[in-house]
């Protein structure tokens, strides 16, 4: 029996990962979260609604400002941890940059000491396409050195994947650092695009759109990520390496919407606003290096994906129009 530590496994992609682990039967997962109130805890915890109360899944509520207090509740053997905990989010960041960089970077530095001083030797980040920012060669290259973040968010994605490298260095930790490409599918974060589009579509809400609506974004689905997340934990052949997981397709805001109205069959009115500080004009993953290394390949093009997501929204909505 193998054992997994899933940092932030309440959220959306922690959620689905622990579930595609206990599926396979031989992995004991830990789930920590701290219920950060960033969206309502309430979700987090139905996030794991299907898996709490199964033997092989351990859930612990705290912060990894407190690693050391909580290790009486936590093992000292985990084969892999998978960091996927952090303060989410562009624009919040810029309003509150220091809270960003205790949580996102003093706290991953804090999970590798832990990890080091217990000899866990398999450790992977959950990183963001934020850090390549305005970058106009695309497809997004690991090799391209260029990184140009515009937001305190991407600056600590940034700072975890070199905190990884130091610590792959000096103590032997293989670091596979993962740059996820816009995640959506069930369960995503209520505040991020699809799910708010969705959302206002149904209670016939304008969509609020920035800017021209010409900013493109590499949507990736949920399970496509869990898979290359799935032969992160099991690659063995480099202690350092960064890898983007994307969809390998760039979609504009604009064709997203169109995508939106053709699944959820609403006619979406549009509330105009200028460009958000901290938006990058484009996302657009190079996945080369994914396919060789991970044998990654993902499935679910953008109108697929947004179908899942929109079925799996309307039965939320029934769900909860029932229970009250």
């Amino acid at each position: 029996m193998k054992k997994a530590l899933i940092t932030g496994g309440c959220g959306f992609i922690g959620s689905h990962l622990a579930e595609r682990l206990l599926e396979e039967g031989n992995w004991e997962v830990t789930c920590l979260d701290n219920l950060d109130p960033f969206y309502d805890p309430a979700i987090k915890m139905s996030n794991i609604n299907h898996v709490i109360h199964k033997e092989l899944y351990k859930y612990v509520q705290g912060d990894l400002q407190q690693l050391d207090m909580l290790d009486a509740r936590l093992d000292a053997n985990y084969d892999v941890i998978v960091h996927l905990a952090a303060k989410a989010g562009v624009r919040p960041s810029i309003e509150d940059p220091i809270a960003y960089n205790k949580t996102n970077v003093d706290g991953t530095q804090r999970l590798l000491e832990w990890a080091k001083t217990r000899g866990i030797k398999q450790f992977v980040f959950g990183s963001s396409s934020s850090v390549y920012g305005i970058n106009p060669n695309v497809p997004w290259r690991e090799d391209d050195h260029v990184l140009n973040p515009i937001s305190p968010y991407a600056s600590t994605k940034v700072s975890g994947e070199l905190l990884g490298h130091v610590y792959s260095a000096l103590y032997g930790i293989r670091f596979v650092a993962l740059r996820f490409f816009t995640v959506y599918g069930p369960r995503q974060r209520p505040d991020l695009a699809i799910h708010k589009f969705t959302r206002h579509l149904y209670e016939d809400r304008p969509i609020p759109k920035f800017g021209s609506g010409e900013t493109r974004r590499d949507y990736t689905y949920v399970a496509d990520i869990v898979e290359g997340i799935r032969a992160a934990m099991d690659y063995d052949r480099t202690l350092f390496e960064v890898i983007n997981l994307g969809n390998h397709d760039s979609v504009t805001l604009n064709e997203l919407i169109r995508i939106l109205e053709e699944a959820t069959g609403k006619k979406a009115t549009i509330e105009q606003f200028g460009e958000q500080p901290g938006d990058v004009p484009q996302t657009y993953a190079d996945i080369s290096k994914a396919k060789h290394l991970l044998g990654y390949l993902p499935h679910t093009d953008i109108r697929t994906g947004i179908k899942k997501f929109v079925e799996w929204y309307a039965m939320e909505r029934e769900a909860v129009h029932y229970a009250t």
